[in-house]
């Protein structure tokens, strides 16, 4: 009975995300929590919303849970954004771990300002894509 009811309590969680923080399902699989500019800590129906998330991440048989988080700005301070989307990161993995999702089986990546630039993190299952790292390789002729 309860595995029942996370799908459908996953489906209440859906909707685009807004300036504030909302859970939306990425359509690559995991879900996208955006965040208000220039902050990293959680409101209570961010946390209760991942505390939902979490027993059906936690009931998988195998394999690492990514949160990847980027943050919007500024464009002219790279260490700035990559510290704001490392604490919103860690914000996430915090709540998962406190709805129940060991910590062993969670990476957080700090992603910075992306292009586009955007205030979210992404909770990414195991085999949800991921984003690329850093610019493509250059050709060493």
């Amino acid at each position: 009975m309860r595995r029942a009811l996370i799908p459908v309590f996953l489906v209440l969680l859906t909707g685009p995300v807004a300036a504030g923080q909302a859970l939306s399902e990425r359509a690559e699989g995991g879900w996208r929590l955006g965040f208000p500019a220039g902050q990293s800590t959680l409101d209570a129906a961010a946390r209760d919303a991942l505390a939902g998330i979490a027993p059906a991440l936690a009931a998988l048989p195998q394999g690492r849970i990514t949160v990847e988080a980027q943050a919007s700005g500024p464009s002219d301070d790279a260490s700035l954004a990559r510290r704001l989307s490392l604490a919103r990161a860690g914000a996430v993995r915090d709540a998962l771990v406190a709805a129940g999702l060991p910590a062993t089986r969670i990476d957080i990546r700090a992603l910075g300002r992306r292009d586009p630039p955007a205030d979210i993190a992404e909770i990414l299952p195991p085999g949800a894509p991921r984003a690329e790292s850093g610019p493509a390789p250059r050709s060493t002729r």
